[in-house]
């Protein structure tokens, strides 16, 4: 890739905010000069904040991510894992010495975590308590990266993580693909005939249907698999399985019963990993593009915009459609029939290739012509392994 090219793309990565203002600078870089914010911030960049997070403490909040995956050892005792952090957890800055620190949603031993290690084996895993602390540990510094899961082939899209892309600067760079493995755990020594109820997410509950409901078990829902897994093991429940990870069964000292319950062996859920700044794309490997744009109403708009990807053969993988949360409905005039109301939509779209290709830079600066917001969330290498 040239000089030139690459500066090209990085343009394409930083621009296209029309009718958006940055939320915050913080954490914006140039692509071009590849200025190294991380170790601005560690040498007192952070002055001009004010309150609790000019303060940089010697030791990160309770070391959240202290137990590394080898380490790992069978201890129902809670009281010694991590907890996860909270919003009002997310108010230091990192160690900058320390390794790459993947925050994510849930305990130690949830499919999230499974991802983060996947995507970086020697990782430090950093637990939060909802989605959006996941995404502030990395704008604050107490992460290096974040991962989110975005879409499941068996249970679609997650909506939620879609409008968090938007509110937050965080940039996409890069995806895994994760089989999910669901398994049926409990105490050692709890036969499977002597279980009367099974506890796990509603959707871990609801994807191995079939396998549940031969047992003939009441179904009770919590938050999270992994905290369903560590809720049978501090309070001892012998008449309850919980539906989570193999890797939970290891770290919370419970039995696998049986594995792979899920009614689609073939199950998959893909996650994003975010990062404060983008990376330079390439065209050494595929690469996958993620944008989101508004358009105005009018027969065919939309026709138009996907036909700029379709005119260069560019494969799209992924649309989706939310409504603005600032305004969700348009008033549209016409005087023969009155005032008409309609959903404004954001549109988000995947498509395989690299912005450091010109047909990529070329379908984006179509499209902008006429689009009234775009912006590129990230171009990032795909994840072609499960």
């Amino acid at each position: 890739m040239t000089v030139s090219m690459a500066l090209n793309s990085a343009t394409i990565l930083g621009w296209v905010d029309s009718g958006y203002k940055r939320e915050s600078e913080l954490g914006a870089i140039r692509v071009g000069n590849l200025v190294r914010i991380r170790k601005w911030a560690c040498s007192g960049g952070f002055s001009n904040l004010s309150g609790s997070q000019q303060k940089q403490p010697a030791i990160v909040i309770g070391r959240v991510a202290d137990q590394k995956e080898g380490d790992v050892s069978r201890n129902k005792d809670s009281s010694s894992l991590p907890k996860p952090l909270s919003v009002a957890d997310l108010s230091a800055a990192a160690d900058c010495n320390s390794k790459v620190r993947i925050s994510f949603k849930g305990i130690l031993g949830s499919y999230s975590e499974a991802a983060a290690l996947k995507a970086y084996p020697n990782c430090e895993t950093v637990p939060c308590n909802e989605f959006e602390d996941a995404f502030k540990a990395v704008e604050l510094w107490l992460a290096d990266k974040a991962v989110l899961p975005i879409e499941n082939t068996s249970g679609g899209s997650i909506h939620r993580n879609y409008d968090l892309l938007l509110r937050h600067r965080l940039h996409i760079v890069g995806e895994v693909q994760l089989a999910v493995n669901f398994c049926l755990l409990a105490l050692p020594g709890v036969r499977i005939e002597q279980l009367k109820r099974v506890i796990s997410h509603p959707q871990a509950l609801e994807f191995s249907d079939k396998f549940l409901s031969k047992l003939g078990v009441a179904r009770e829902n919590v938050d999270d698999t992994a905290g369903a897994a560590m809720n049978l093991a501090s309070n001892g429940l012998r008449d309850a399985g919980v539906v989570a990870s193999a890797r939970a069964a290891e770290i919370y000292g419970l039995n696998i019963l049986a594995e792979k319950i899920q009614d689609d062996l073939d199950n998959v859920t893909r996650f994003l990993v975010l990062a404060r700044d983008p990376i330079i794309p390439r065209t050494n490997k595929p690469f996958r593009t993620s944008i989101v744009f508004t358009l105005e109403e009018g027969p065919g708009v939309l026709f138009k915009a996907l036909a700029v990807f379709a005119l260069r053969d560019i494969n799209l993988t992924k649309i989706e459609s939310r409504p603005q949360r600032k305004r969700p409905l348009r008033v549209v005039d016409d005087s023969n029939t009155g005032s008409a109301k309609y959903f404004d939509y954001l549109f988000y779209i995947d498509f395989e290739a690299s912005m450091a290709e010109p047909r990529a830079q070329n379908a984006l600066g179509h499209l902008q012509e006429f689009a009234t917001f775009l912006r590129v969330l990230g171009c990032y290498p795909m994840d072609t392994t499960l």
